[in-house]
């Protein structure tokens, strides 16, 4: 109640503020942003969960359907071609093969929703705890990368759009073009022959397991960070600039300008914040990439990560492995969107108005 009554005497003073700065009708404005809006924010919520629970569904329904649509039986591509058909017969039954395909995906839906990912018929272990062995490599992995390329990018761009046309705006640029063009998996092993084998600094691929000690486990995971990180630095670097610069051209940020504001301030406190939304869609995607699609960084480097479960369940026919971690990665940028589009409405209050 405290807070509320504060909020409530600064409200006069800020929106005296905002007058003197952009005017009368910007200051309306600016009352409609600051009033309580818990309601608006609520059904926000609601119908973003509801948009993701409805995408979660059709996307176990598309990825179970493929797996099942691919040639080959898996009983008898696990036991070989030279297997008698009732051994082929008897590990169908033991996989549940047998059983309609309706039946047999409300059964592993049922089990999604309870974490009953079924047993890996190849490493005759639950689903799960190969989930949780690899998890504890891939989810830091995609941290320490989005971290990287975060705090490089973002400054990078906002340097370029404050030197706009400027030699160093071209070099920033330049250098971020190349990053983008250079596949990772070569950029990783110019990183291999650089760190690794000549100066000798960090080791060339495994993981010893956050057993052997914290530094240890971060030294095997710096060189996959970085080639991960760059590439995806340099993109977020042009979308920041270039989101930037499409503020800055705006009519509030040249009336702050008159106004006498310093380019700095201006620069700083209101065009970057306007300036986020695309910069955190991208931060989005890029999480979800980091975490989901490094399968070839993880065998560049020989990391028991995710992707490398899922490249070996491939090869391997074991579906019931491809299915549930397929669908937990689906999850988890699900999940990753929902929380982007929570920033976007904390950022920019007009969209949770329009909703």
């Amino acid at each position: 109640m405290a807070r509320a009554a504060l909020a409530r005497q600064e409200e006069p003073l800020a929106l005296f503020a905002h007058v003197q700065t952009y005017g009368a009708n910007s200051a309306r404005q600016f009352r409609n942003s600051i009033a309580p809006s818990t309601h608006a924010m609520t059904a926000y919520i609601f119908k973003r969960l509801g948009i993701g629970i409805v995408t979660l569904l059709v996307a176990s329904v598309v990825v179970f359907a493929v797996l099942e649509i691919l040639p080959g039986d898996p009983a008898q591509l696990m036991l070989g071609m030279n297997a008698t058909p009732d051994a082929v017969e008897a590990l169908r039954q033991q996989m549940g093969l047998d059983q309609p395909i309706v039946v047999r995906y409300l059964s592993w839906l049922g089990g999604m929703l309870t974490l009953d990912l079924g047993r890996s018929y190849t490493y005759s272990v639950p689903v799960i705890d190969l989930v949780t062995e690899r998890a504890v490599v891939s989810l830091p992995l995609a941290l320490i990368s989005l971290f990287l390329s975060t705090v490089i990018a973002i400054p990078v761009g906002i340097f370029a759009a404050s030197r706009r046309g400027k030699a160093s705006d071209a070099l920033a640029m330049g250098t971020a073009q190349l990053g983008v063009a250079i596949p990772n998996f070569w950029f990783a092993l110019l990183l291999i022959y650089l760190f690794a084998v000549w100066l000798r600094l960090v080791p060339a691929g495994g993981f010893p397991g956050w057993s052997a000690g914290i530094w240890p486990a971060l030294k095997a995971l710096i060189l996959p960070a970085v080639a991960l990180a760059l590439p995806q630095a340099a993109i977020l670097a042009r979308v920041t600039r270039s989101a930037l610069l499409e503020v800055l051209n705006e009519d509030y940020i040249r009336t702050a300008r008159a106004k006498g504001m310093p380019r700095r301030y201006v620069l700083w406190r209101h065009a970057l914040r306007n300036a986020m939304i695309p910069v955190l869609t991208i931060m989005g995607l890029q999480f979800a990439f980091l975490l989901a699609g490094t399968i070839i960084i993880e065998n560049v480097f020989y990391l028991p990560g995710l992707g490398r479960l899922v490249f070996q369940a491939i090869t391997q026919r074991d579906l019931i492995v491809v299915e549930s971690v397929v669908m937990l990665l689906v999850a988890a940028v699900i999940l990753v969107n929902f929380l982007v589009d929570l920033s976007y409405a904390m950022i920019d209050p007009r969209l949770r108005a329009r909703q």
